[in-house]
């Protein structure tokens, strides 16, 4: 009997994610593609990657573009109206894409932001990046995925962050963006732009 019941639950679980992704697919088409990609890719390097960003940060981040917390004329339009449902189905979906990454091809300015990453600026007072964003970029429940983004974007935000133009999320990013100079902005986006989370150190 237990084994029928967990058969019919898992049946049950699949059926409901199969009907997540076809909800999310419909939204992707209508709102996201242009932009973002059909597979979260992005069109654009100001656009971020969202194909394997972590499921709870894309989820807090359309509600926080719902509501108003996080500023985008884009995204306020695009994410107004979206039920808890179809936020949760959009994140499930690009979550569940392979993260992506950029070849780098200029690895000495690359080492600079692998130092910043790893070991901060002690002498700036700006924390290693990897003590929240974890050693090869991946994030968690609640902060971002960094590995493989765009260079653009993260420089993008890193500057929005030091001006506290970031709506949402500042409080910690502000005190370490604003100490960043623009090399070192470059320099960790170029970087964090090419992690590729499979390597590891020996």
């Amino acid at each position: 009997m237990k084994k029928i019941m967990l058969a019919l639950g898992l049946l049950y679980l699949g059926t409901v994610n199969a009907a997540d992704m076809e909800l999310a697919k419909s939204i992707v088409k209508e709102k996201c593609h242009l932009c973002h990609g059909k597979e979260g890719e992005a069109s654009s390097a100001v656009y971020p990657r969202l194909a394997g960003q972590n499921h709870s940060y894309l989820v807090k981040q359309l509600k926080n573009f719902r509501d108003g917390k996080r500023k985008s004329d884009i995204m306020n339009e695009m994410a107004k109206g979206l039920k808890d449902d179809q936020i949760e189905a959009l994140a499930e979906y690009f979550s569940s894409k392979p993260a992506l990454t950029h070849r780098i091809r200029d690895k000495d300015f690359a080492a600079v932001g692998e130092y910043l990453f790893k070991k901060g600026n002690r002498y700036s007072g700006i924390p290693a990046c990897k003590s929240c964003h974890g050693e090869f970029g991946q994030g968690s429940d609640e902060l971002p995925r960094l590995a493989g983004q765009h260079k653009r974007y993260i420089a993008d935000q890193l500057l929005a962050f030091g001006a506290r133009a970031r709506t949402n999320d500042n409080a910690i990013m502000h005190t370490i963006a604003s100490k960043l100079t623009e090399m070192e902005i470059e320099a960790l986006a170029l970087y964090v732009s090419g992690i590729k989370e499979e390597t590891k150190e020996e």
